[in-house]
């Protein structure tokens, strides 16, 4: 069964990747300095002593505040805001590439491998488009996995050559072809 290789592989992959679901729940209770949770606190502060002095005409215990004292708690609170989404990028980055690329072809290399055990097509088509999908899959969201999760290098190369992504195409169109001729409907009377 030619297909089997792909339902076992996009399982354990599926297993890998989902993994990181929990790794990014971490993440976000992290309260080292630079984290989410601290630049969250320090961005409600700072936002919210603006929102303060906004609401009381930029007043404070009923004296009009400097210009300069407004520019530094204006200053606070952009700043902030901008430290919060830096700590958002690091979760995001995980989020959108890897976690989610890998989820759907992990996903996507199971429904291929159950295709491919009823369609009738030559045994080295379908090898083929078995081995495009397990391999695409490696080299899109493996190295998007070791790219951002372990920051290696020479991951970062290889993505961009941007052969992961054409392998998975390639495969899609190739396993069109092989249900328009072979597909086999074993669960239909006709």
């Amino acid at each position: 069964m030619i297909g089997k290789k792909n339902i076992v592989f996009g399982f354990l992959f599926l297993t890998l990747t989902a993994g990181l679901g929990p790794y990014m729940v971490l993440m976000y209770q992290d309260t080292e300095s630079g984290s989410y949770i601290d630049s969250s606190t320090k961005k409600q502060q700072n936002v919210g002593r603006l929102q303060e002095l906004k609401t009381n005409d930029f007043e404070e215990d009923l004296e009009e505040l400097p210009v300069d004292s407004i520019a530094k708690a204006n200053t606070d609170g952009v700043l902030s805001i901008n430290q919060l989404n830096n700590a958002e990028f690091a979760i995001d980055h995980i989020k959108g590439g890897p976690h989610a690329h890998g989820n759907l072809e992990a996903l996507l290399n199971i429904v291929v491998g159950v295709v491919l055990c009823f369609i009738a097509a030559a045994p080295l088509l379908k090898n083929i488009v078995s081995w495009m999908f397990i391999i695409g899959t490696l080299m899109h969201s493996g190295l998007l996995f070791l790219e951002r999760v372990f920051q290696l290098e020479w991951a970062t190369a290889l993505l961009g050559t941007g052969i992961g992504p054409v392998l998975l195409l390639a495969g899609l169109f190739l396993m069109g072809i092989l249900a328009l001729i072979g597909f086999e409907n074993r669960f239909a009377n006709d």
